[in-house]
């Protein structure tokens, strides 16, 4: 369980007020979320008048990252890929996407370390989790901010660390490492709370663009995923691999999850609405750690990245406008099998790797770091996220079936842009 506390008035810091480097890049939040931030601040401040809490040093110059970072703990997309955000031993910083450029950092003065950070969108709310051998905060704690007020305005806390933190614009969700907590946006009340298996990646999603949210997390068996539909209060368990889950994506609109397990070799397509397996694709043969899971928001294309220092980016042939009749047809599996391979007409003589259905396209990662991926706002490009610092932008031609073309490489932990 969580409890709720306020957090201290604003504090000024001599560089605010004359920061040319945040404000104008973000965009705010609709007038009936600020009213519902506005009313959680209160309800917040309520309960406890006299927390103690560190400020953050606004950063005064539109700039690189300073050179004092030794150690960068978390890198990950907003929910529409337009930012990403780190997190490293300093603080955090904040990243455009499409031009990129560094939008603002928060250094902390005693140098406290942050391993989770999430944005809104773009809008000003951020939320941290503490990390490192000096965390700012107790892992235990979740501490949301609002960057226009240059505060925290709630937080909450845990009886065991916070793994993972996704947000709506209506709810906040806090995964443990056996347990997810959801809780209203308006006043950080709870409103779901959820028991899982073991869940030490903090593995859990939840939609942003459907009216009715869909939360997908790991179930209470090795190779499962729970799926709850929250405005129908319907709950559906999909035994999606034989092996523990290792990472897994919820399409934009929330009716369509793909999962890969800690074989990483098979990556499969379900309807979250009923369960159906839709589409099986295939990253390799040899077992692979997966590092990422994403769709295009159009669910048309899956991109997958592993520990194999590759993406693979899969065609998906799900019917979003018909799964009723996805539904009743009897061997839609084999069906897709079937056009996916010239060997499939032997596909009961050959093994099943024969009539597997494969990338479109691929890219390889320079170096043996850690990578997440999502896709980019431009037709048929990817983003390329790593823990070495690493931007990349990459373009992929479906008809082809070649490497992927570079556009661009940055790397955002050095004082000059790689070429």
């Amino acid at each position: 369980m969580a409890t709720v506390s306020s957090l201290p008035p604003p504090v000024q810091h001599p560089n605010t007020s004359s920061s040319p480097m945040l404000q104008p890049c973000l965009e705010q939040l609709d007038e009936q979320h600020k009213q519902q931030l506005q009313t959680q601040e209160a309800a917040v401040v309520q309960i406890d008048n006299d927390p103690k809490q560190s400020p953050l040093n606004p950063c005064p110059t539109h700039g690189f990252i300073n050179k004092s970072i030794s150690t960068l703990y978390r890198v990950s997309f907003n929910q529409n890929g337009s930012c990403f955000a780190i997190g490293t031993d300093c603080g955090i910083s904040v990243y455009s996407c499409d031009p990129y450029c560094e939008m603002f950092r928060r250094y902390f003065d005693n140098g406290g370390g942050i391993g989770i950070v999430e944005m809104l969108f773009r809008s000003n709310i951020l939320v941290f989790v503490g990390n490192g051998d000096n965390p700012q905060y107790h892992r235990n704690k979740v501490i949301i901010w609002d960057d226009h007020q240059n505060r925290c305005i709630g937080e909450l806390r845990f009886r065991s660390a916070v793994r993972g933190v996704r947000l709506r614009r209506d709810c906040i969700v806090v995964i443990l490492e056996q347990k997810i907590f959801i809780y209203n946006f308006a006043d950080l009340k709870l409103v779901h709370q959820i028991e899982t298996i073991s869940n030490p990646k903090g593995l859990c999603e939840i939609s942003q663009t459907a009216v009715s949210p869909v939360l997908v997390c790991p179930g209470l068996q090795n190779g499962q995923v729970r799926v709850d539909h929250f405005t129908s209060k319907r709950t559906k368990f999909i035994f999606a691999h034989d092996s523990r889950i290792a990472s897994f994506a919820l399409s934009h609109e929330g009716n369509v999850l793909a999962t890969a397990s800690i074989k990483g070799t098979l990556i499969r397509i379900f309807s979250t609405q009923d369960g159906t397996l839709l589409q099986e694709v295939r990253r390799g043969a040899d077992r692979a750690e997966i590092h990422s899971v994403s769709f295009d928001p159009t669910a048309q294309w899956l991109a997958v990245s592993s520990d194999k220092g590759t993406v693979h980016v899969f065609r998906l042939k799900v019917n979003l406008g018909n799964q009723d009749k996805t539904r009743t047809t009897p061997n839609f599996r084999g069906t897709l099998a079937a056009a996916s391979s010239p060997l499939s007409f032997i596909k009961g003589v050959l093994p099943k790797y024969f009539s597997s259905e494969w990338s479109v396209a691929q890219f390889r990662f320079p170096g043996d770091s850690e990578f997440i991926v999502t896709f980019g706002h431009e037709k048929n490009t990817l983003l390329i996220l790593g823990l070495d610092g690493s931007f990349i932008r990459c373009k992929f031609d479906p008809s082809s079936g070649k490497e992927m073309t570079q556009m661009e490489i940055h790397n955002f932990l050095k004082s000059e842009k790689a070429s």
